[in-house]
């Protein structure tokens, strides 16, 4: 048996040989009806999902493509379980959904992905389910837990800054409170990071980004261990119908065999813009968790194996005017919000959604690159070239 993550993903979910012959890759089967032998096997079928085993008994539940996506994913996360669903916010609701119930509480780290404001806004506000946002970095968590406090939802590292959170600190607290831990960890994706090892309860992944790899999926996952959990999310899961196709399930299996090779060449190309822009004269700060610089650096290198593509760095001016020129003038570098494909992104980060986090102490324009796959020494052209005409700009 093979130990190396690297080999394992390879061969995670592959199909088995039949007529003595087999596919490399994992076929695509599509369904919207499973048809059962008789009615003694569906009784059988029906009484082996009962107990929490991952059988399909319709199409929605997904059949040998969906399976071998299942196995991956909980290879890369260490997990026992993993839920698809048709988006990474969808993974997040998911588990919200499937735990709390009106009257409880939630602790939440403030650097979180901003869609998780917007959803506790619009609809667990009006389920009666109440938040606290925290600080990782200033605040006693202890001491914000209320009685009805009944899990802490944390994003390691923070949405857009990439603040690092002390994982095993924040499990201790919660397991002495007996509060459940979520997190997101869509940046790690499992291959880099690994939650559940560090005693968070469940790991959430947009497997849209460096799972798929290629800008052409959208879909999720939520990772456990315990069956108690796994049962609750299940049955969630069940009632509100979620389901992805065998396509997108095949496309994202397809992204996990190159992950480990597109994951450290985009952590060469990010790791050389960093110091590039670390020692540029326009930019302020850099916020990368492998430069030493980082206030994360420490942690990061004792609880992750890595990093990815994104950094995010503010101008040393205020002027926003040529903060805009400057992302216009990128050659290689998309204007988009995702990130995670083999492509270079560039996206102004909006002044609101930095004042929400504790973590930003600047005042001047921020943006965030994902830095893709290709070759770094023409991405670093390409922003010094943007540099002077932001700068002939202002």
């Amino acid at each position: 048996m093979p130990k190396h993550i690297d080999t394992r993903l390879l061969h995670a979910g592959t199909p088995r040989f039949h007529e003595k012959i087999a596919p490399v890759n994992t076929p695509v089967v599509r369904t919207s009806t499973v048809r059962f032998e008789s009615t003694e096997a569906y009784e059988e079928i029906y009484r082996r999902r009962a107990k929490g085993e991952s059988i399909p008994t319709y199409g929605r539940q997904g059949m040998e493509t969906h399976r071998a996506l299942e196995e991956a994913i909980g290879l890369l996360e260490g997990g026992r379980h993993t839920l698809l669903t048709p988006s990474g916010l969808s993974a997040i609701s998911l588990t919200f959904l499937a735990l709390l119930a009106p009257g409880d509480h939630v602790l939440v780290a403030d650097n979180v992905y901003a869609p998780v404001r917007r959803l506790y806004k619009n609809l667990l506000q009006r389920m009666g389910i109440g938040f606290t946002y925290f600080s990782a970095g200033k605040d006693d968590l202890e001491a914000l837990i209320q009685a009805n406090t009944k899990m802490i939802y944390a994003e390691t590292p923070g949405s857009l800054l990439y603040e690092i959170l002390d994982m095993p600190h924040i499990a201790a607290i919660a397991k002495r409170h007996n509060l459940i831990v979520a997190t997101d960890n869509t940046w790690g994706s499992g291959y880099l990071y690994r939650p559940l090892a560090l005693g968070a309860d469940i790991s959430i992944i947009a497997s849209t980004k460096y799972i798929s790899g290629h800008s052409d999926v959208m879909q999720g996952a939520v990772i456990v261990n315990d069956p108690v959990l796994a049962k609750k999310i299940d049955a969630t899961h069940e009632s509100i119908g979620f389901a992805i196709s065998a396509d997108d399930a095949y496309l994202a299996l397809r992204g996990v065999r190159t992950m480990p090779v597109r994951l450290a060449q985009h952590q060469r190309n990010a790791l050389q813009v960093a110091q590039f822009l670390e020692q540029h004269a326009a930019v302020r700060k850099v916020f990368h968790p492998a430069l030493p610089s980082d206030a994360g650096h420490a942690i990061w290198q004792r609880d992750f194996s890595g990093a990815n593509g994104l950094v995010s760095f503010e101008f040393k001016r205020p002027d926003v005017s040529a903060a805009r020129a400057f992302v216009d003038a990128l050659q290689f570098f998309s204007i988009g919000a995702s990130w995670g494909g083999y492509e270079s992104l560039v996206q102004i980060i909006d002044p609101p959604r930095l004042a929400e986090q504790s973590y930003w102490s600047g005042s001047n324009p921020a943006v965030r690159l994902h830095v893709g796959l290709e070759s770094a020494q023409d991405l670093i052209d390409d922003l010094q070239q943007a540099f002077e005409i932001a700068a002939k700009s202002a």
